[in-house]
């Protein structure tokens, strides 16, 4: 497996959370975004924060970058993270996602040879914030930023991406849990009740 840096986005707006929800905290006492980064510890020895407010996230052992291209979106997100990114792949994670599994983005990270992107397909759809993505992959972003556009997944189709299938997915999780974004004060609520239940594991003995 190749080095990788772990960027974390945290600029949305949080309107339909009603507060900065990277900031809610969690019934261990830990903030969503301080749950993101110890989960994926195992994994990296950079972190990269991605904001706009690099001073609500200067007490965390991550390194803080922000948008180079204002009001862009997600994609400038991206771009700003994989910038500042201190390896050639980097994976980029919604500071809402407190459930993702190092796991899977470990076999993801084996996936990289001949590609530029490794993204879930997950129920019909790429999930570009739970993806790795190459350093290669700049000039496209850049050109479609240049463009005005702001979609995570618009550049995709001129790198060469690695889709990762439900079956690969469910040999790490199962239940799809790394995929939850707590985005609404009704997925907090859902939120508690998952972190209630153990995750559901495959047996790899089983399933052979």
């Amino acid at each position: 497996m190749h080095p990788i840096s772990v960027m974390v986005l945290a600029g949305g707006a949080s309107r339909r959370m009603g507060s900065n929800k990277a900031l809610l905290e969690l019934p261990s006492g830990e903030t969503l975004i301080e749950r993101v980064l110890s989960t994926l510890r195992p994994l990296s020895d950079d972190f990269v924060v991605v904001s706009n407010t690099p001073q609500l996230y200067a007490h965390l052992d991550a390194r803080q970058a922000s948008d180079e291209y204002e009001d862009a979106g997600p994609l400038a997100g991206l771009h700003a993270g994989l910038q500042a990114a201190r390896h050639d792949w980097a994976f980029a994670v919604a500071c809402d996602m407190p459930l993702v599994d190092h796991r899977l983005v470990r076999f993801m990270a084996v996936l990289t040879e001949g590609h530029d992107a490794i993204v879930p397909w997950v129920a019909g759809e790429l999930e570009p914030l739970h993806a790795l993505y190459s350093k290669r992959c700049l000039p496209a972003i850049v050109s479609h930023l240049e463009a005005g556009h702001r979609r995570m997944i618009s550049f995709l189709g001129d790198v060469r991406v690695r889709r990762v299938q439900a079956v690969e997915i469910a040999l790490f999780d199962p239940e799809g849990r790394s995929f939850f974004n707590a985005n609404t004060p009704e997925d907090w609520q859902r939120l508690q009740e998952l972190l209630a239940k153990p995750a559901r594991r495959r047996s790899a003995r089983r399933d052979s």
